[in-house]
């Protein structure tokens, strides 16, 4: 099912990222009392009601000349295109200027549903200004004050009007995963490999591939669909700007699939984007399988191999159960390797483990290491559950959750992928009080 999103769209200095945070309930988004502060598409889960989808805030749009403007506006196109709902935020202290009016004809060339939500309506007075954004040609629009927190439910209700509420993947007789990473790193053409044939455009461009494109094959008797996720293409001056926004297909398809595969260039080394790629992953509790590509291309390899796995440990060690493999996508060498830690990674997604099995492991570790104690309490352990898959959850029944501490909640999990195959896969670990609900 795909996430559905919505993007927040305007000319600078609206209160864009001031909403952004508060939609997200985190300070994500850089605020300053400066225009054109928000430069790079930013992006945050919103949970509210039933409903879950993923927001991004934009740079301002404005007239004026230079490839910066000229940035802020493609990556808004973007954002316009990959989006469900569109909300246009105005500033009613400003009313409509001539930057309002060039993000209108922007957003009404995209024929999608737009909510206009005019911002800083903080008092009464302002209130009377309203009516001037009607005259914008949106049906919809709501007063707000993102710094005030006024309005905001108004508007998120208009928001998610025609959204599916949000329920649990089902799994037809397919194994999803998408293969994502940076452009230009191989990922068509690991595609291209695993498919057999000549599916993608591969080209040392990066961002040749546009859109992510999805296919269907069977291994071993049992059906895959996976999603090839995009750089966007990119020319001139602005190629910086784009390459940051490839981000938002790899979300989408990270949404929708069991395991992540990502794809790092083995030329280049780990960078700050591969590691934003994999938060996303993480964050949606996925699956992963780290794909060191173009392995062809180093020298010394048993050299390179150590080296390698070092910098993986030290990079990403928020997942150390993430198997690696070293392949060349180009060449066809060891992609034999990758369907088997795919299907093993999903194995172990949606493993269950039998409760006797899993309260012996606990008891086991309990007795070997008891839990620390604090104010003279000690947390005790009564009981331990799977409570569900994808990826597996265990809910620990206890005298008093607010006595876990992190360490001994890290041995626990410790202790669980000891004596269970959970490679591949994260965990869920949750504490409820024995008498809570």
């Amino acid at each position: 099912m795909k996430k559905q999103t919505v993007c927040l769209i305007g000319k600078p200095n609206t209160g864009k990222s001031t909403l952004f945070n508060r939609l997200i309930k985190e300070k994500k988004s850089i605020i300053l009392d400066t225009p054109g502060v928000t430069r790079d598409r930013i992006y945050g889960d919103v949970n509210y009601l039933n409903y879950n989808f993923l927001l991004i805030d934009t740079g301002g749009i404005e007239s004026g000349s230079g490839n910066f403007n000229e940035s802020i506006k493609i990556q808004a196109n973007i954002a316009i295109e990959e989006s469900d709902v569109i909300i246009f935020v105005v500033d009613v202290k400003t009313g409509i200027t001539s930057d309002d009016l060039l993000v209108r004809d922007l957003l009404l060339k995209s024929q999608k549903k737009v909510i206009v939500a005019v911002n800083k309506i903080d008092n009464k007075n302002r209130e009377n200004d309203l009516y001037e954004f009607y005259s914008l040609g949106f049906e919809e629009v709501i007063p707000i004050s993102a710094e005030h927190n006024k309005g905001i439910n108004d508007l998120l209700n208009k928001v998610v009007e025609n959204f599916k509420e949000t329920k649990t993947l089902s799994n037809d007789d397919y194994i999803n995963f998408c293969v994502i990473g940076r452009p230009n790193v191989g990922k068509s053409s690991l595609i291209n490999a695993l498919l057999d044939k000549e599916r993608a455009i591969v080209s040392d461009v990066a961002g040749t591939t546009r859109d992510a494109t999805e296919d269907s094959f069977t291994y071993n008797g049992q059906k895959f669909k996976v999603v090839d996720t995009a750089g966007m293409r990119k020319k001139g001056k602005i190629d910086e700007a784009i390459e940051k926004y490839s981000l938002i297909r790899s979300i989408k398809a990270i949404t929708k699939s069991d395991v992540c595969v990502i794809v790092i260039d083995a030329n280049t080394g780990i960078i700050e984007h591969d590691k934003h790629i994999v938060s996303y992953a993480i964050s949606e509790n996925k699956a992963i399988v780290l794909v060191i590509n173009k392995w062809d291309l180093i020298k010394d390899k048993e050299k390179s191999l150590k080296k390698w796995k070092e910098e993986i440990k030290n990079n990403f060690q928020f997942i150390p159960y993430a198997n690696t493999v070293f392949l060349s996508a180009l060449k066809k060498e060891k992609v034999g390797k990758l369907m088997p830690l795919i299907v093993g990674a999903y194995q172990n997604y949606t493993k269950t483990i039998k409760t006797s099995l899993l309260n012996d492991v606990i008891n086991d570790a309990v007795k070997l290491h008891m839990p620390p104690s604090y104010k003279n309490k000690r947390l005790k352990i009564y009981f331990v559950s799977q409570t569900g898959v994808m990826p597996p959850k265990f809910t620990f029944f206890v005298n008093n959750k607010g006595l876990i501490h992190f360490s001994y909640e890290r041995y626990l999990e410790n202790k669980i992928r000891e004596n269970f195959d959970l490679q591949g896969t994260p965990i869920i670990m949750q504490f409820k009080n024995k008498n809570e609900e």
